[in-house]
């Protein structure tokens, strides 16, 4: 029998070297994530892939799984433990190699493969590790079966089976490429700038994006795990910055920027404005919805109000269905609403038929924004950008607050707004016009300015949002309303970055 996990190991030593160790914090709502060799080492991940089998197994599906990773110093040996742990546990792993996660999603469409396992962090910095995994394409694990996940490995509740096989995939991401570039080439003369951070997408996205006709300025598409500039991040003003300064620099028509694991894309318009993920989902709604009428659109609760309130959706008869923050979350409802696409700020973005297949890939989120370009031939993106009614948005920050008490800050901070709005107290000198609860607290005074607060799921985070169609006073203003109210909680810490 394979031994039960630990929760802590010492490093460096017989222990540490013959027990898994499996930190039960790293399982999160929609998939894990590990300080490796700190939260977990390698025998901690061959239990999780005896773990995996064991979950497919209970639930009916046939323990057959795409397994691919992302380019950090360590992923590969992840991998190799997780396949170690799946096979042990019966299963047949079919592995893509080197990849982006939207390579390993498809892999499941491509290879007839009900279930995916992609070793990735994404965009968390360096030392963490992680798994994205799903049982029913193309979604991927909420949080009851990362719950039963979790309480399988923890509690040792797997054994080994026999009929577990390996085979390589050689060649898979020509395959993916191959798919998303069978098309057309765009008739407009672009240049773009493809910015990679450094990270596993730079290995495919200027090949892809020349195959669809465009002319590219790579930046930091060379891969390197240390990330020598900035982590691969769409949302991190310093890779926001990078790409600004390189449309200014080339003269380029839009930058695209893709996280670590290029499930994920940021945009940049050709005057160097960095565009939010959400404002770029408002404007492919718009454009989308002309083709579309009467669609349906998911957005997370971190996302702009002009979803709610932008006269140009209305008239498209857009309907919007604001949901919890997550790819998980957000890829489930799009399919169960039958919707055409769903939005998250973070930059994950999911289209179904017949613009992707609903899952969330970085890619196919840059083809959609140049096909909004090509479609409108006598606009520029900022000219697109300037079509929306202005807003004065927050970037994603985040306050440091231990995975084991952050959801209880959240708890007791949405109390304390609740508690406001009951007694009529006042927040930024108005009303409390609403709060929104599904996913941690959304409080809107009365000219429509708001803030959030929720627990990050994937890191030992709070995240933190603010909006004003007002005013940046107002919304600079609510921020500091908000941090007030986060600062009555001692365990919440330094941000990564702020307004």
């Amino acid at each position: 029998m394979f031994p039960k996990p630990s929760p802590e190991l010492v490093p460096n030593t017989y222990a540490y070297e013959s027990q898994p160790m499996v930190k039960p914090t790293g399982f999160r709502e929609y998939d894990a994530r590990w300080l490796f060799e700190k939260e977990i080492n390698l025998m901690g991940v061959q239990a999780l892939g005896l773990g995996l089998a064991q979950l497919l197994k209970e639930l009916s599906v046939p323990r057959e799984v795409v397994v691919g990773h992302d380019f950090r110093s360590y992923s590969a040996s992840i991998k190799l433990a997780l396949t170690a742990g799946l096979m042990a546990g019966g299963a047949k792993v079919r592995d893509i190699g080197l990849c982006i996660t939207p390579m390993a999603y498809f892999a499941q469409f491509a290879l007839d493969c009900p279930a995916v396992a992609m070793v990735t962090a994404s965009h968390n910095d360096n030392g963490w590790t992680g798994v994205k995994m799903g049982a029913a394409r193309p979604v991927t694990f909420g949080p009851e079966e990362m719950g039963r996940l979790r309480d399988i490995v923890i509690g040792g509740n797997y054994a080994p089976e026999p009929g577990g096989a390996y085979e390589f995939v050689p060649d898979f991401p020509a395959r993916y490429i191959a798919d998303l570039t069978s098309r057309p080439r765009y008739g407009r003369k672009m240049k773009v700038v493809a910015a990679c951070g450094n990270g596993t997408a730079g290995a495919f996205a200027p090949e892809l994006l020349e195959k669809l006709g465009v002319e590219v300025v790579p930046l930091d598409c060379d891969l390197d795990w240390t990330f020598p500039r900035y982590n691969a991040n769409p949302e991190d003003l310093h890779m926001l910055h990078a790409m600004a300064e390189a449309v200014t620099a080339s003269g380029a028509d839009v930058a695209l920027g893709f996280d670590g694991d290029g499930d994920r894309c940021g945009v940049v318009d050709n005057e160097g404005a960095e565009i939010f993920a959400d404002k770029i989902g408002v404007m492919l709604a718009r454009d989308l919805s002309k083709l579309h009428q009467g669609a349906t659109f998911v957005v997370d609760v971190k996302s702009t109000g002009l979803f709610a309130t932008d006269p140009a959706l209305a008239a498209n008869g857009v309907k919007v269905d604001f949901w919890k923050t997550g790819h998980s979350h957000i890829k489930r409802r799009v399919r169960d609403l039958k919707a055409l696409a769903g939005f998250e700020k973070s930059g994950h973005f999911f289209f179904n038929a017949p613009v992707g297949r609903g899952y969330d890939d970085g890619f196919v989120t840059a083809i959609a924004v140049l096909d909004m370009l090509e479609r409108n031939p006598a606009k520029s993106m900022a000219d697109l950008y300037r079509d929306l009614p202005k807003t004065f948005g927050s970037p994603t920050m985040s306050p440091h607050c231990p995975d084991e008490v952050k959801y209880g800050v959240a708890e007791a901070v949405t109390a304390r707004f609740q508690a406001m709005l009951m007694r009529g107290e006042r927040l930024i000198g108005q009303k409390i016009r609403d709060i929104v609860t599904v996913n941690g607290v959304r409080v809107t005074v009365e000219d429509g300015t708001w803030g959030l607060v929720r627990a990050s799921s994937n890191k030992p985070e709070l995240v933190v949002v603010v909006e004003s169609p007002a005013s940046e006073a107002n919304m600079r203003a609510m921020f500091a309303a908000v941090d007030r109210v986060l600062r009555e909680n001692p365990e919440v810490g330094a941000y990564n970055q702020t307004i």
